[in-house]
């Protein structure tokens, strides 16, 4: 991955070196042309005043003069000096050679449109020097007469290679840039990759089944984001496994015992068939009696899994209503129970559970309360609000528990002293049904006697 993503980077930037580079490219070409040329117009317009007497008044003095100028200018600067009279005879030179002294130039385009007056600039191929040259052709005048015009050649290629100098340059320092990227994209390629493989190795672990296998929460946002979300999916994974081991545990030790008492009661039974009717009857009658428990045991199980597995999303209930309506469902049981139940609260409170909490949390409390509740006794289901919460209270006046009791009244198959018939299940599934509506169930014992039952919802 770090030597793509390094070559992803080292392509990218070479791309915008491309893309800006070209342009800059033609642009020196043009700009070196457009300022040879400038340079050549001054130079020639300079000579070109230089020639005035020597053109007007043409003397020999003169002329040798503004030949020695045309050489040293042209051994200054390298252009090609030409100078012709009206005629368009050359007078003077730049050239060693001066064989070229007296030769008929009126029939190059340059010098025939500068004896008209005007400013010849451009580019041609020069047949006798074989080569292409830029040149600049200006009119000679002595008041207002034209008497002769001035041409200054230079080389093409002059041009070019002083471009491509540039270019070479240019080069170098995108050939340095888009190294100097490669190292960049190779660091940062570096930094992702090992931030990478120490959560690829930390996933090894956890499949292996270390499950304290964790991964460091640092570097660039997106992977300790990621990393965040691996440890807490192992904080998660660790959670639920040794829960599951606690699961198991308690729950092999609590269907042992029934199951064991359920074989010796018909084993007991099975003896006694043929000597003990009677006897044999009752046995049978207490393995019913465990095989009911061990059904309870087991649909708390299967409820408690059912649960914690759950992931339902969290909707809003009215709580007052809900509270109602299952104090309605077990009148009919409280009133065969000689007790009275009543509620107390607001008309509506809204609230945020899953499906079914509210209901199940209620009737257990209901449920633990109408099996302690001593006869003539009152059971009060008590609904408060505020902006924050709904509480449920469920009150009772039976023996209630110590407070150590009711801390440990919500682990798996606890059992008060007094209570002879529960699975230990029934208020373990309403923690868990409270945790996973982000709400709060606890047990309290009431100053005046009994136990405060209760949850808290947060208010929608």
């Amino acid at each position: 991955m770090k030597w793509r993503f390094m070559a992803a980077i080292m392509a990218v930037t070479l791309l915008v070196l491309l893309v800006q580079d070209i342009p800059i490219a033609s642009y020196l070409q043009t700009a070196e042309h457009a300022r040879l040329i400038t340079s050549l117009e001054k130079d020639a317009f300079v000579l070109a005043g230089r020639s005035q007497e020597a053109l007007g008044q043409p003397t020999e003095a003169a002329i040798s003069e503004l030949s020695t100028v045309a050489q040293t200018y042209r051994k200054a600067g390298g252009a090609r000096v030409v100078i012709v009279n009206e005629a368009g005879a050359a007078i003077v030179t730049s050239d060693d050679d001066q064989a070229a002294v007296g030769s008929e130039y009126l029939s190059r385009p340059e010098i025939a449109t500068a004896l008209t007056g005007q400013i010849a600039t451009g580019e041609r191929f020069s047949t006798t020097l074989n080569e292409q040259l830029v040149y600049v052709t200006v009119p000679v005048l002595h008041g207002e007469d034209i008497v002769g015009a001035v041409r200054l050649t230079f080389p093409n290629q002059t041009v070019v290679d002083k471009v491509n100098s540039q270019l070479q340059l240019l080069t170098l320092v995108a050939i340095v840039t888009v190294f100097l990227a490669g190292i960049v994209g190779f660091i940062l390629s570096v930094s992702v990759t090992r931030r990478l493989k120490l959560l690829q190795r930390a996933t090894v672990f956890l499949a292996d089944g270390d499950l304290s296998a964790r991964t460091d929460e640092r570097g660039a946002p997106e992977i300790k984001s990621l990393s965040r979300s691996f440890n807490l999916m192992a904080d998660r994974l660790d959670g639920l496994l040794a829960q599951q081991k606690t699961f198991a545990a308690d729950a092999s030790h609590q269907l042992r015992t029934p199951l064991t008492a359920l074989r010796l009661k018909l084993e007991r039974a099975r003896d006694m068939v043929g000597t003990d009717p009677v006897g044999a009857e009752q046995r049978i009658a207490a393995a019913e009696t465990e095989a009911n428990r061990l059904g309870n045991i087991i649909e708390g199980l299967l409820m408690l899994s059912r649960t914690e597995a759950s992931s339902a999303p969290i909707e809003n209930y009215d709580v007052a209503q809900i509270s109602r309506e299952r104090i309605e469902h077990w009148q009919p049981l409280a009133t065969e129970s000689k007790l009275k139940i009543r509620y107390e609260g607001p008309v509506t409170a809204n609230a945020l559970a899953v499906p079914t909490a509210v209901e199940q949390i209620i009737d257990n409390y209901i449920d633990n309360a109408l099996s302690i509740a001593p006869a003539k006794s009152t059971l009060t289901v008590r609904v408060v609000k505020n902006s924050r919460f709904v509480e449920v209270h469920v009150l009772d006046q039976g023996p209630g528990l110590s407070k150590e009791d009711c801390r440990r009244a919500f682990d798996r198959f606890w059992r008060a002293a007094s209570d002879t018939k529960g699975s230990g299940l029934g208020l373990a599934i309403v923690a868990q049904l409270a945790r996973a509506s982000g709400a709060q169930a606890l047990l309290a014992p009431r100053p005046e006697g009994g136990l405060d039952a209760s949850v808290r919802f947060t208010a929608s």
